[in-house]
């Protein structure tokens, strides 16, 4: 029987000049795949960085670049150091977040489109889009023979913290705000009878014997809350290595921000009975004493879990045996191809939803379309409008109130005009603030109607179709008819704050803000078939025929 063969020392030698280059050629594409990422990095921290300095629920996201590299860092440091041996796993775990990062970035350039690059959903989509796309450079850094970065807690942590770095969407911001102010308004209103101190409760505002105490948004506990759960991810991974004690403390963050919450509203409420201005400089210092102290007691608490003396981190084990270095080559060409493709996106997208401003066409006369003094109404013309132009990306803005009656038996018309000129405004931008979006942060709850679209009829003459709401606050009642028009078509509402309808909205109406835009609504204590006979309704939309109607 024959002893098996070896191979010749030649063969080898070019064996393993072979494996070198082809080692050498993943390196190199990783250097270039880092280079991406190190720029990717740059333009989020550019556009993150306004709303890191002017948002006070963010401001802890200037500290994000350190803490990134130091987590990193700490991550190489600190270990386990696991890194896999390449294979179709490895490749998969780079493809999946590879192509949830891509879509991401699509769905961001679609809201774009829509809403323009400043609103909170484009930020927080372009951000999930940013972490998924180092999870994927994870999954291609750290196998053999890269082992640039290895796969633990610390490295996962550093790419999860940019989502608490980004401004929440509005939906979920805005539900979440109104569940902490109402939980801190009644437990406050609760200490105080359990204190003696005679108070009661309207919404979120607290009324004491000589003063009230409103919880508005910035004191509900959303910025504590933020704060908090971005310190405790931190810590976990910097401070902490057993998976439970990390469990813990992840887990104990939230409660904590929503306790010293708690505790600073009511500490400003018993100033504030006590006749103390709690304006300005009291609510200023504790708030940012309750984050300084909530943030100190989630390192206290996780040095309390970790052993003073931890154990030096395991050695990382060789990899035994030979392996082909085509599959990390695979991963990194796949992680190229990934940044190359994402970076063009937006790169298309930012060229693509520059607004076009027409200053050539004239905008309406606002003021002209709804009558000054009709014959038998009371007129009372909004003022003030103005402050909301920068949200509402418009200066063209126009209320005028009509009344008819007694005291006891009147009929109130309220009509209210917007105007975008070509340009100006996307769809979607328009359609975020309609009744449905604006109104119940004014107190207004709304009631379900069984018909949401109809199409009125105003002394015979047919209007396009119309958007119907009903709203109430305390005893009083407003029907709500509303009406978009985009190049003198009407646009049909559904959810403005829907992420699902806004890109079904950015299909629909595409790149183009040619239109010019109008939003009509009126509003009225009496159903549309009381006053659709009135001659001053047909005047007004005699008025705004040439727009649309």
């Amino acid at each position: 029987m024959n002893a098996p063969s070896t191979p010749a020392p030649a063969a080898r030698v070019a064996g393993s000049t072979a494996a070198s280059r082809a080692a050498a050629g993943v390196r190199i594409l990783a250097g270039i795949n880092l280079t991406l990422l190190g720029l990717l990095a740059l333009v989020l921290c550019s556009y993150l960085w306004p709303q890191w300095r002017h948002n006070p629920d963010l401001s802890h996201g200037l500290f994000m670049p350190a803490v990134f590299l130091l987590l990193l860092w700490e991550s190489r440091r600190s270990g386990p150091s696991r890194h896999p041996r390449p294979g179709l796993w490895t490749l998969a775990a780079v493809a999946l977040p590879a192509v949830l990062a891509l879509a991401g970035l699509a769905a961001a350039g679609l809201f774009a489109v829509s809403l323009g690059w400043t609103p909170n959903l484009v930020a927080f989509t372009l951000t999930a889009a940013f972490a998924a796309a180092l999870l994927a450079a994870l999954a291609a850094f750290s196998p053999e023979p890269l082992r640039l970065i290895p796969l633990n807690w610390t490295a996962f942590a550093a790419a999860a913290l940019w989502l608490l770095a980004a401004p929440m969407p509005p939906g979920t911001y805005a539900t979440l705000t109104l569940k902490l102010q109402a939980w801190i308004s009644g437990h406050v209103l609760t200490a105080l009878h359990l204190l003696g101190v005679a108070a009661r409760q309207q919404g979120n505002v607290i009324e004491l014997a000589n003063t009230t105490v409103g919880v508005e948004e910035a004191c509900s506990g959303i910025r504590s809350l933020l704060a908090c759960l971005y310190a405790g991810l931190f810590f976990s991974a910097l401070l902490v290595r057993r998976p439970l004690a990390r469990v813990i403390l992840l887990l104990l963050a939230a409660p904590l921000a929503i306790l010293m919450n708690f505790l600073r509203s009511l500490a400003l409420t018993l100033l504030a009975n006590d006749g103390i201005d709690i304006r300005g400089f009291w609510h200023d210092m504790t708030g940012f004493a309750i984050l300084g102290v909530t943030a100190g007691l989630l390192a206290g608490l996780a040095f309390l879990l970790e052993p003073r003396h931890r154990a030096a981190p395991a050695p990382p084990r060789p990899a035994t045996g030979p392996f082909s270095t085509a599959m990390p080559y695979a991963g990194q060409a796949l992680l190229s191809a990934m940044l190359l493709f994402g970076s063009a996106l937006v790169v298309f997208f930012v060229l693509h939803t520059r607004p076009l401003r027409d200053q050539d066409r004239p905008p309406p006369d606002l003021a002209a379309l709804l009558p000054a003094a009709p014959a038998g109404w009371t007129v009372v013309t909004t003022a003030g409008l103005y402050r909301f132009a920068d949200t509402l990306e418009t200066d063209h803005l126009f209320q005028r109130s009509y009344y008819q009656g007694t005291t006891e038996n009147f009929t109130q018309i309220t009509v209210y005009l917007a105007y975008w000129p070509p340009g100006q405004a996307s769809v979607s931008s328009v359609a975020m603030h309609t009744p449905d979006a604006c109104w119940p942060g004014s107190g207004w709850r709304a009631q379900p109607v069984p018909v949401r679209h109809f199409t009125p009829t105003v002394r015979g003459h047919v209007l396009p179709g119309a958007e119907y709401r009903l709203f109430t606050s305390d005893e009083i009642l407003q029907h709500v008819w509303f009406w978009h028009l985009y190049d003198g078509a009407a646009v049909t509402q559904r959810d403005p704050r829907s992420p699902r309808e806004l890109l079904a909205s950015a299909w629909r109406y595409g790149f183009s803000k040619s239109g010019e835009q109008l939003l009509v609504r009126v509003s009225s204590n009496r159903s549309w078939d009381t006053i659709a006979g009135e001659p001053l309704l047909a005047d007004i939309f005699a008025n705004l025929r040439p727009l649309g109607f």
